[in-house]
């Protein structure tokens, strides 16, 4: 019998310890892989797969892209996707805008700022049913609260949630209502860490508040933005409580989101795979669209060593 080379012996030997500094990580890391595994890909795999299966009943169905066809042709989805997209753009500007004015606002540490830190963030620990059910009493049509300090100036009754014209723009108020004070916690971490000395700088050049703000501040919230938008970005997609609670997708699909067509389709309708063709749309969507503004946002930030 040969006896080993010393080369083979050290590339056993280097092999042997690096298997012995990788298994206990491994190890550790195999739980978390193991329900990642269960409860993120494999979902996902099987949404993608429903997504391909054409027919609604098992025994006659077959693979294609008929779930797809079926999803651009139905007007219904056509009118979730729009005003999902009205949805969007009208919570995610106004908020963050608000959120950014408020956090402005109310960085200082004072005692009156803290209380009124306190009222902007109260809406975020009233969960999203909650906050609808709330706001269904306030606009209820002519024994509402609104409608009764409309009436103290003269105005007459507002169907706020039954008129097609009015419905998305209600919900669109309660979402902005309810997370601005939640973005407004990122951006008063964000300008926490804005160093002062820039600014003082800034101030001693001779830059207005409106200079600073934009030529500095901004600059220097690009990580806090890039995390707020994808974020912001996603709760425009997934929050339908309040369209649950206030319309039902009505009147006229007037506040109909995607998440609530899928949801119509798979619990209703029993058509999975329309319902997973919708999923996979709308979540390619919110991917590419969070990629591109990430990457948008990423070439004007500046990170702080």
């Amino acid at each position: 019998m040969q006896p080993a080379s010393p080369r083979g012996a050290s590339v056993a030997l280097a092999g042997r310890r690096r298997r012995d500094r990788y298994l206990p990580a491994a190890l550790l890391l195999a739980p978390s892989l193991f329900f990642l595994l269960l409860f993120t890909y494999w979902p996902v795999l099987r949404v993608l797969g429903q997504s391909l299966l054409v027919g609604r009943f098992s025994g006659d169905n077959s693979l294609g892209l008929g779930n797809y066809q079926r999803l651009f042709a139905d007007p219904h989805f056509a009118r979730a996707a729009w005003n999902n997209l009205v949805y969007a753009a009208g919570t995610i500007g106004p908020s963050l805008v608000l959120a950014l004015a408020l956090a402005l606002g109310l960085r200082e540490a004072s005692r009156a700022n803290a209380i009124l830190r306190t009222l902007v963030v109260m809406p975020l620990l009233i969960p999203l049913v909650a906050a609808a059910a709330l706001f269904s009493f306030l606009m209820l049509p002519g024994d509402g609260l609104i409608d009764f300090y409309l009436a103290r100036f003269g105005l007459g009754m507002v169907n706020w949630l039954g008129d097609p014209d009015l419905a998305l723009g209600s919900v669109i108020a309660i979402t902005v209502w309810k997370n601005t004070g939640y973005y407004m916690l990122f951006f008063l971490a964000g300008l926490a860490g804005v160093p002062q000395e820039l600014l003082d700088a800034a101030k001693i050049d001779g830059a207005g508040p409106w200079r600073r703000l934009r030529s500095v501040t901004l600059p220097m919230l690009g990580p806090t933005f890039a995390f707020v938008v994808p974020v912001a970005l996603v709760n425009a997609l997934v929050q339908v409580d309040h369209v649950v609670t206030l319309t039902l997708g009505g009147p006229s699909d007037a506040t109909n989101l995607l998440l609530y067509y899928i949801y119509q389709q798979a619990a209703q309708n029993y058509d999975f795979g329309l319902a997973a063709a919708a999923t996979v749309v709308s979540v390619a969507v919110l991917l590419a669209v969070s990629l591109v503004s990430f990457r948008m946002l990423e070439r004007g930030t500046h990170y702080e060593s």
